[in-house]
């Protein structure tokens, strides 16, 4: 296996060429060029083309890899090591001219993720780990936020967008976040959302209804960065469970409390 301080550094410049394609297409799509896969769910040939850029580069970079992609633009068979990735999380911010748009490509080896790097184009911010390596934004340590109290936290979330089977709770959850949180915000990418959790803009982050390429490289850069990182029951199923929860440890057990309508089975 190649070191992945190496790989890393390797896959980094075709990170960057996809973040350049991203950039020089904005305001390109036009409405007949845009699919609903699903309800509410958008994709364009921006996503296909920045996937095969990625699938290019990272093919070459570490060939023994196998992939698990939005897109599916290649289909490859599960192997010990498998690239997951997301050329474009958040299409819709991204289709309606909105600039929080990310990258995120993950490597897992047998469940577990063991390189993350998510890049927030439309900023030009790279977040990055290796596991039992630390967390990185543009090359520095991050940590989490070390705020004490939960009033003074601010909360990312976000809203079901084809899933509805569990909205009272969601709605539950939310109503909470509001009385006993600074706010809450809904951006629109969860992979953004898990690498401003790692750097301290958010203090935790909670989610249902998401793909493994939503969360793979965020999830690892916020554990890196000092966060918890679990599923609704507290488990390690995040990655394939469909729902997360990243928080920061000072605050974990009174925001824990706050989840108990989603917790519930």
């Amino acid at each position: 296996m190649t070191d992945k301080q190496h790989l890393l550094q390797t896959i980094l410049p075709i990170i960057e060429a996809t973040a350049t394609f991203l950039r020089e297409h904005v305001g390109g799509v036009r409405q007949s060029d845009v699919e609903v896969k699903h309800l509410n769910a958008l994709v364009s040939y921006v996503d296909r083309q920045a996937e095969e850029i990625l699938v290019e580069g990272l093919s070459k970079a570490f060939p023994e890899a196998g992939f698990i992609t939005e897109e599916e633009t290649i289909v490859t068979e599960r192997k010990t090591y498998n690239w997951i990735i997301d050329p474009l999380d958040g299409t819709t911010n991204y289709l309606h001219g909105i600039p929080v748009y990310a990258i995120s490509v993950a490597l897992e080896c047998e469940g577990k993720v063991v390189l993350g790097v998510v890049c927030e184009a439309g900023k030009d911010e790279y977040y990055t780990a290796v596991r039992n390596e630390g967390a990185f934004l543009n090359g520095n340590p991050i940590r989490v936020s070390q705020k004490k109290q939960l009033a003074d936290t601010l909360i990312a979330t976000g809203f079901p967008y084809y899933r509805f089977d569990r909205m009272d709770d969601f709605i539950e959850t939310l109503t909470d976040c509001f009385r006993h949180t600074r706010g809450v915000r809904r951006i629109g990418t969860a992979a953004t959302d898990l690498a401003y959790t790692a750097v301290g803009r958010f203090d935790a982050y909670y989610e249902y209804g998401l793909s493994p390429w939503d969360v793979a490289a965020g999830s690892l850069i916020a554990s890196e960065a000092g966060a918890r990182v679990c599923d609704f029951s507290g488990g390690t199923n995040f990655l394939f469970g469909e729902e997360i929860v990243v928080m920061q440890p000072h605050i974990s057990d009174a925001f824990w409390e706050l989840l108990a309508p989603l917790r519930k089975k």
